[in-house]
């Protein structure tokens, strides 16, 4: 995941201020220092795409204007190299007072007692502004170590020529179709010289890890604590369903296994795929890209059993170390209030966790260029088990990444796919 954004005015402020000074009265859980001058906090910000960056420093610089007591520094990190960054810096006693991040990003550092507990200190309207089983996604040992504030789901790109052409309707917004019906569609919209979908797969362990959860796939099973992988029926089912897209029902293309989702984008444009499975964000690509007069929808998540998938959003904490941990979520409370935090997921074109902040998105887009479908899939997404795993990024990186790899190249069958899992896992989680 990544990116950010922007503003919006008077009365978000207002707001905002009077929430986060009602919220932080009688807090006693910051170590702010006394001093003479204005508190001064540096944010390190991720936001990478022109608008993002230009939101973030509009927010920080009206911040800055109407608080001349707290001021914020703008610090721009960089997605490629934020953990390093981050880890150098905690070590070092020299982190930035906020800093963003990704939720599956931020576990360790929590468990390092690098980041701040920020379960006392954030409102109780922030807080129920997101549904809780986004909160678990940043919560460590009961603990609330980062605001998480930007969601990215999993959804299709379709274009909407080749759907009207074959007599395909469109689903509403809140009404995506069953796996059954998106492969039956798929197989449908398959011509010579067209594939009905490409599967960008050049990294799969995230997209199967989330989009298992349609068939209730964990992977990571946890009992007496011990975790263990299991490659069930309910693991087995998304990779097996994209394998026979490929090679048996050939409604999928083989060529598309080793690209990114903006890999796809030439061929999508030049007729080659029907369908783009891949990230909400590929919305802002389609919107810079397409060719004049290309008509392209957005259509909803998939639907197997449920259509739940793992949300790993975009956070915002405050290191331990901060002398000004007050301050600093008051900062967050305004920086994440409604109105901002529409502003900030418009500008990055992922999904706003906060639930007012989804419905001033859609009043604001008026659901145009898949806001609608944007929106509502927030609804689907939640804490996954590999999220909370230790051993996740080390099993992915050895084990499940070259398995899932070599499945779908067809060199291995799903059971011996299924067993390097299981092996990886033993190896890992020990």
């Amino acid at each position: 995941m990544s990116r950010n954004r922007f503003g919006r005015r008077l009365v978000a402020t207002a707001v905002a201020s009077v929430v986060g000074l009602g919220a932080l009265a009688g807090c006693g859980t910051g170590d702010d220092e006394q001093s003479d001058g204005p508190a001064k906090l540096r944010f390190l910000s991720l936001a990478w795409q022109k608008e993002s960056m230009q939101a973030n420093k509009d927010l920080v610089a009206k911040w800055n204007a109407d608080h001349p007591d707290i001021h914020i520094e703008y610090v721009q990190g960089d997605w490629n190299s934020v953990h390093d960054q981050l880890l150098t810096s905690f070590e070092g006693g020299d982190a930035a007072d906020i800093v963003q991040y990704e939720a599956s990003g931020i576990g360790n550092f929590s468990k390092q007692g690098y980041l701040a507990d920020l379960t006392d200190l954030i409102s109780g309207e922030l807080k129920g502004q997101i549904e809780p089983g986004i909160w678990d996604t940043a919560t460590y040992d009961g603990k609330i170590t980062g605001v998480p504030f930007l969601l990215e789901s999993q959804v299709i790109i379709a274009n909407k020529k080749l759907l009207d052409e074959a007599n395909i309707a469109i689903p509403a917004a809140d009404g995506g179709w069953t796996w059954d019906e998106f492969q039956a569609n798929a197989k449908k919209l398959t011509t010579a010289g067209r594939f009905g979908a490409a599967w960008a797969l050049k990294s799969p362990t995230n997209r199967v890890m989330n989009l298992a959860l349609n068939y209730d796939g964990k992977f990571f099973y946890t009992e007496n604590g011990k975790t263990e992988i299991r490659v069930g029926d309910g693991e087995k089912e998304i990779p097996k369903r994209i394998h026979d897209m490929i090679y048996t029902a050939k409604s999928a293309s083989p060529e598309a296994l080793g690209m990114s989702g903006a890999d796809t984008l030439p061929g999508f444009f030049a007729g080659k795929y029907a369908m783009l499975p891949g990230s909400v964000s590929l919305r802002q690509q389609m919107v810079e890209q397409a060719p004049a007069g290309f008509e392209w929808v957005t259509l909803p998540p998939i639907k197997g059993l449920s259509t739940t998938q793992a949300a790993n959003p975009q956070t915002l904490s405050v290191s331990a170390d901060s002398k000004h941990k007050k301050q600093a979520v008051q900062f967050l409370e305004y920086f994440l209030n409604p109105t901002n935090m529409a502003t900030l997921a418009k500008g990055d074109w992922l999904v706003p966790t906060g639930k007012q902040a989804n419905e001033e998105l859609v009043k604001l887009t008026g659901g145009k260029q898949g806001w609608d479908v944007a929106a509502d899939s927030a609804a689907d997404l939640t804490v996954a088990p590999f999220q909370k795993a230790d051993g996740y990024p080390e099993w992915k990186t050895k084990y499940a990444t070259p398995a899932l790899q070599q499945y779908f190249a067809n060199k291995i069958t799903l059971d011996q796919m299924a067993t390097q899992l299981v092996d990886g896992g033993k190896q890992v989680l020990r």
